[in-house]
């Protein structure tokens, strides 16, 4: 495809829908709904193209066959209502991450694990920071800034994929989008995926259903937002569900006939003039005053996790959360951290009674390449480690332990196992002790 062309046609159009939206507002008429507009759209790019193909004509060359007239249309309405060349790798159901270092350096990552080269999504870095620009805008319950001023970016794309961004501490702009290939995903979409066992996902959903607070850890990529998807769709639908998230994600709302009650909360970031940031921890707090059944924290990454344990301890339990963790064990130490940095600068022994009094269990999810399949990524539960009490530190027993096979396996007698019992679990099943 000619991308200068299509270019050229997207300006085109983008210029007569502005003038439609200036004269609709000069006559008094309420603004297009955004499927109205896009109606609109795809009816004036048959105008431009059928303008293009006379011109093309008139000049003496062959005007676009119907076969290359589809695929300019495809190309402008990309341009103006999705993420121009980067449209067909977000629409691909193979492609799991996408990685750019400047325009025309495109690593694209697949879900068996294939690393491979793409081509240019843009002209020039000029060009890649005009579309980021053009996201950040629309994206989101908040235009974002991405500028000098702003060189970073966090937000979700329209089909819920995840993208960061950053110019002017780099050489070059550099995003990297990761894909949510899993929205609609249950525990037994993850049993059959190999993320965990069957005994393990009876294990979940008593957990959900008897309310335990459950902290997902595990690096980046590993499956955490999806298995936090899975365990919320454990919940009963009649349940009041509030999700603060750095940046829309999680997408429970888009599903109400899973999770009919729900409000999502993003993070607002200043203006130019430093004025009117919403904190994740300012969210938090809100959340509890709007009657939430369950709070939901999509990934803790600071000062909010005081916040969040606190409401933990305060009666709404059975809530989620997730945060970058190398093991189970190491989660402790983590929140640790993120609460002496925060506005309240707990020590780590008031944090470490917080988490005993908040937490019931962490559980660890890692990826990891099995070269004996031929490289392809695995991901999949390890450990689950229940919390027990406080003694100075967090005291915890790892009840579910890495079986031979990588996947968590029971380990350990489970304190609270007759809660778990009052909900569908049987620990007398699987225990080896």
């Amino acid at each position: 495809m000619d991308h200068a062309l299509v270019k050229r046609l997207r300006q085109e159009v983008g210029d007569r829908l502005a003038q439609q939206r200036r004269l609709d507002a000069a006559a008094g008429l309420p603004p297009m709904s955004g499927e109205d507009e896009r109606q609109f759209a795809r009816a004036l790019i048959g105008q431009v193209l059928e303008e293009y193909a006379r011109g093309e004509i008139a000049a003496g060359r062959r005007p676009p066959n119907a076969e290359e007239e589809e695929a300019l249309a495809a190309g402008v309405h990309a341009a103006l209502f999705g993420v121009g060349r980067l449209q067909p790798l977000l629409e691909d159901p193979e492609i799991e991450n996408i990685d750019i270092n400047g325009c025309d350096r495109v690593f694209i990552g697949y879900a068996d694990g294939r690393e491979v080269m793409g081509e240019p999504v843009a002209d020039s870095d000029e060009e890649l920071i005009e579309l980021i620009q053009v996201l950040a805008a629309y994206s989101g319950l908040s235009s974002r800034p991405f500028d000098t001023a702003n060189p970073q970016l966090d937000l979700r794309l329209p089909d819920g994929s995840r993208l960061s961004a950053v110019m002017d501490v780099t050489v070059r702009p550099a995003l990297s989008i990761r894909r949510a290939r899993l929205h609609k995903v249950f525990l037994s979409d993850l049993v059959g995926n190999g993320t965990m066992t069957e005994e393990l996902a009876r294990f979940f959903s008593a957990a959900v259903a008897a309310r335990k607070n459950i902290m997902i850890a595990g690096a980046t990529n590993a499956g955490k937002t999806t298995l936090l998807r899975a365990l919320a769709n454990e919940i009963p639908p009649h349940e009041r569900l509030i999700t603060v998230e750095r940046a829309l994600e999680l997408g429970l709302d888009a599903f109400p006939d899973l999770h009919p009650n729900v409000v999502a909360f993003e993070q607002r970031l200043p203006n130019s003039e430093g004025q009117g940031a919403i904190s994740m921890a300012e969210l938090v707090r809100r959340s509890l005053r709007m009657n939430p059944s369950r709070v939901i924290v999509g990934e803790v990454l600071g000062d909010e996790i005081v916040t969040m344990l606190n409401a933990m301890t305060q009666g709404n339990d059975g809530s989620l959360s997730t945060i970058h963790a190398n093991s189970s064990m190491e989660v402790f130490n983590r929140i640790a951290t993120y609460a002496i940095q925060a506005e309240e600068r707990l020590p780590v022994e008031a944090t470490h009674m917080l988490i005993a009094g908040a937490i019931d269990f962490v559980v660890f999810i890692e990826k990891r390449n099995d070269y004996a399949s031929g490289g392809r990524l695995r991901r999949f539960v390890s450990s689950v480690r229940e919390v027990t009490g406080c003694d100075g530190r967090v005291l915890s027993s790892e009840v579910f332990a890495m079986g031979p096979d990588g996947h968590a396996v029971p380990s350990a007698p489970i304190a609270c196992a007759e809660d778990l019992a009052r909900h569908g679990y049987d620990t007398s099943l699987g225990g080896p002790w």
